[in-house]
């Protein structure tokens, strides 16, 4: 079961290194560079061994010299050349890696997101891929020498003295026995080490994206400890990973070492016998010396390759998540069509029903109100109307077409969702109100959208106006001013369908009023759903809708409600209070 695991993560990395973006002809000359820079390198000992036997010998050729340097310079210069061509082949393999990882990540359903922590896309991204440019950058251009090497340098010296190699080949199995178990407790704690480093990414993300919320309940002592027993977390795993490459390195070092010590005293007694010259013992040596760093390059890439082994697990559970396919199905037009949502059932968990057999309907120049109180699903509805998820039954239609037949693309391009979050990006005003749109749009156009959402004046008295920076998640800009650019940046869109997710929570009554006023005059060609407490958005409604625990209680207007419908008559009866005591504190 375990070697077919093995050979499925083998398999799964050699898929995920073998891109398209890699020029073969580039990567034939890289090792044909280093084949060559490896050959120089094979020569120079050989030359050594003439040098010093010409020498003791007293048969010294000075010519030898001049070629000793120049095969240092050409192998030099080839080696340069080699390694250059290998890393950028290594980092086009992972820009390649990366981009697939995030073309992958934002086609994601919601739903994945939702079961996800931020950290871990982070990790994955970074983390993850940063082991295997690691790996392909760094040490797979120095195994391919060493491996080149290691093959030179042994048959060099079964030609050149086959009883001193056979020194090496009782002494390299034994170092591969000790090592092999070694990297396997390796590839596991590694893995751990992954989970935990993706765990912490999140916890960062977390704190650092609510660090008001910290600071505003003094908890930056919680967060202290928190963060260093997730730390500790970090450190133990480390620690472990210390503990095994302490025993790899030094038996590594060791096993060298015997070999060095065997060969100079065989060696010695030989050159005593008169069977062995001094030159070639040396130049021997020499190459003994030129087998260390391969043989230390097959042992760090070992040891990576065990952390890549889980690195590239962790990337395709990514990869082998299903993606939503945005094209797939019909290009439908929503103007001057009903939208009608029909017998709709959803849950989240396939256990607890969120939104319970509900039907509705919206036309052009309707708006409609989604009412009742919090945690009655009518957010939920807004993720089903832009087909976040899928509902477990029922249909939505506009028109005649179906949703199951029009593309996402298509669909979501008709809807503009104005979310209770007020979501701004780093970056400017401009950026922020053009975010998404598909069309051309002139400054004029923004200062219109502005000037509706009655943001306009406090924009103009910004030093940059329109290219004014935000901060992350809009930091820079108070609650209210956040939520007048979201919504001036729906009134840019072309979408026939407005959805406002508590989109005038943070205004003050006289700009909520200005705004009403705006979406009056939108609403003439548009279909508007809300979800509103404020008894103003809700008078200005055609329609009413009363939503409480995932079901419809009551459709009709305001005056219709009031009279009918007593759960309706004591919300807004409390949202009236609430209302005013609001207005009494401002």
């Amino acid at each position: 079961m375990k070697s077919q695991e093995n050979s499925y993560s083998w398999k799964k990395f050699g898929s995920l290194i073998s891109q398209k973006t890699v020029s073969k002809p580039l990567f034939s000359v890289a090792i044909l560079l280093s084949v060559i820079s490896t050959i120089v390198s094979l020569v120079v000992p050989l030359f050594a061994k003439n040098f010093i036997d010409g020498f003791m010998g007293k048969n010294f050729n000075t010519n030898l010299v001049f070629y000793l340097l120049l095969l240092f310079a050409a192998q030099v210069v080839l080696s340069g050349f080699a390694l250059y061509l290998l890393n950028l082949i290594g980092l086009k393999l992972v820009f390649a890696i990366r981009n697939r990882l995030w073309n992958k990540i934002l086609y994601l359903p919601i739903r994945y997101f939702d079961n996800t922590n931020s950290g871990e896309f982070v990790s994955r991204m970074i983390n993850d891929t940063g082991l295997i440019k690691t790996l392909v950058s760094d040490q797979f251009p120095q195994v391919i020498n060493g491996i080149i090497s290691l093959v030179g340098t042994i048959t060099i010296l079964l030609f050149m003295d086959a009883k001193l190699t056979v020194i090496l080949f009782i002494a390299i199995p034994v170092l591969i026995l000790i090592v092999a178990p070694l990297g396997k407790k390796l590839f596991v704690i590694s893995k751990g080490l992954q989970a935990e480093t993706a765990a912490f990414s999140s916890k960062i993300s977390q704190v650092v994206g609510n660090v008001r919320l910290v600071k505003a309940t003094t908890s930056e002592n919680v967060e202290v400890e928190n963060g260093r027993n997730d730390l500790m977390k970090l450190f133990q795993f480390g620690n472990r990973e210390a503990k095994i490459n302490a025993i790899i390195s030094p038996l590594t070092v060791f096993v060298v070492m015997g070999i060095l010590i065997g060969i100079i005293i065989y060696g010695g007694v030989r050159v005593n016998a008169g069977t062995l010259t001094i030159g070639t013992l040396i130049a021997f040596l020499i190459y003994v010396f030129q087998l260390l760093p391969p043989i230390t390059s097959f042992v760090t890439f070992f040891s990576q390759l065990q952390k890549v082994k889980g690195a590239t697990q962790r990337i395709y559970e990514i990869l082998n998540e299903s993606s939503e396919n945005l094209s797939h199905g019909d290009s439908v037009s929503f103007s001057d069509k009903h939208i009608y949502a029909k017998n709709l059932t959803f849950s989240y968990d396939d256990e607890n029903t969120v939104i319970d057999d509900i039907s509705f309907e919206g036309k052009p120049g309707e708006m409609i109100a989604f009412v009742g109180p919090s945690g009655a699903g009518k957010s939920t509805i807004f993720s089903l109307l832009e087909r976040f998820y899928h509902p477990t039954d029922g249909n939505i239609f506009v028109g005649e077409h179906s949703m199951k037949h029009i593309s996402l693309e298509s669909w979501r391009s008709q809807f503009s969702y104005v979310l209770q979050d007020n979501l701004l990006l780093s970056g400017t005003i401009r950026e922020n109100l053009i975010y998404g749109l598909k069309h051309e749009v002139t400054d004029e156009d923004l200062w219109q959208a502005l000037k509706l959402a009655y943001a306009d004046s406090f924009v103009a008295d910004l030093p940059e106006q329109l290219d004014a920076e935000v901060g992350e998640h809009g930091v820079k800009l108070s609650g209210g001013q956040k939520q007048r650019i979201t919504i001036a940046r729906a009134f840019l869109s072309k979408a026939q369908i407005l959805l406002l997710d508590e989109a005038t929570a943070s205004l003050d009554v006289r700009t909520e009023q200005y705004v009403q006023k705006s979406l009056l005059q939108l609403m003439k060609h548009k279909t508007i759903f809300v979800i509103a407490h404020r008894i103003d958005t809700i008078k200005h409604s055609n329609k009413i809708i009363f939503v409480d625990k995932g079901r419809i209680t009551g459709q009709g207007t305001h005056d219709e409600l009031i009279r009918t419908h007593e759960l309706y008559a004591s919300f807004i009866q409390t949202q009236f209070i609430d209302d005013d005591v609001n207005e009494e504190r401002a």
